[in-house]
């Protein structure tokens, strides 16, 4: 009976917990919505922003944080699922001990181990604004690039990979070791189980971290004021030529996304509708935020069925 009590108790906290996350969500949503819904036309998301007088719009901020998120992703997915193939499937667990009596090549790899999980908990750890201010000297400074949307990729990449990281670890781990030991029985090399059979059992749960990951980047601001800039220079996109200055598709042109936009009207906006703006803004970055979260859902299921046959 104690323990029949205890198990509902437990299940009415479980579903508490989850009741009031979901109530969470959805006022701030419905309250992001209803302050900044009603502003949200087709000439306040293509129009460019105005600096003093009212009527501007955040179509390139629109377009920047798309772009970014682009840059982002080709140096954070590749470089996350890489080294969580590598934690998961060349180096065991990762639970190392480089003090152990063990030959030289592996008292090697075990130190080398301590390493990239410590470097992982660090970087896990870091505050964007000391990441920001990092991809200020090295990005930004170092490389003589100023304030550029790559200098902003490379700042994200840093503060998203360690997430990446874990995540790819995770997913790659909770693959059956059933079927990798099949995949081997039958013939196939070590990396064609990897790629043929590890990958898509795993891929819902990189999906996952690649919608995490995603979600930061369109959220951040502190590590872009640093390293992308608070401005854009007058887009001309009838040019698609990457290496023009005015090009959409520069990638080493400053450029502010949504998210910068948004500090900065608020603490230095000039206009006389900032209010208008900045609730427009912050109610257009949610509706981006969970479309993008539904459509790479929907498009993840979609791979990994044709991925398994299923």
């Amino acid at each position: 009976m104690k323990a029949r009590l205890v198990d509902h108790v437990a299940t009415f906290f479980f579903w508490l917990g989850a009741c009031i996350i979901l109530v969470l969500l959805g006022v701030l949503v419905g309250y992001v919505l209803f302050k900044g819904g009603k502003w949200l036309d087709l000439a306040f998301i293509t129009r460019p922003p105005e600096n003093l007088k009212a009527g501007g719009g955040v179509g390139p901020q629109l377009f920047n944080s798309f772009y970014l998120l682009v840059l982002s992703m080709l140096f954070t997915i590749p470089l996350g699922v890489g080294a969580g193939i590598y934690l998961a499937e060349y180096a065991g667990s990762g639970d190392v001990n480089p003090a152990l009596a063990l030959p030289r090549s592996k008292r090697a790899t075990n130190y080398l181990l301590a390493a990239l999980n410590l470097s992982i908990e660090t970087l896990a750890s870091l505050p964007s604004i000391v990441v920001g201010l990092f991809g200020l000297l090295v990005f930004v400074v170092s490389t003589g690039w100023g304030y550029s949307l790559m200098a902003g990729a490379l700042a994200l990449t840093v503060l998203n990979l360690p997430v990446m990281v874990r995540i790819s670890l995770e997913a790659l781990q909770a693959v059956p070791r059933d079927l990798k030991e099949a995949s081997l029985a039958l013939g196939a090399s070590r990396w064609e189980t990897i790629w043929k059979v590890v990958l898509p059992a795993a891929f819902p749960g990189l999906v996952t971290g690649g919608i995490i990951t995603a979600g930061r980047v369109f959220g951040e601001a502190a590590a872009l004021l640093y390293t992308a800039g608070m401005s854009s220079p007058v887009l001309d996109f009838s040019d698609w030529n990457p290496l023009h200055p005015n090009s959409p598709l520069n990638p080493f042109r400053p450029a502010a996304t949504l998210a910068v936009h948004i500090w900065k009207i608020n603490s230095e906006g000039l206009i006389p509708d900032v209010r208008r703006v900045a609730d427009g803004s912050a109610a257009l970055l949610i509706i981006v935020v969970l479309v993008f979260n539904l459509l790479a859902r929907w498009l993840g299921n979609v791979l990994y069925r044709r991925m398994t046959a299923s």
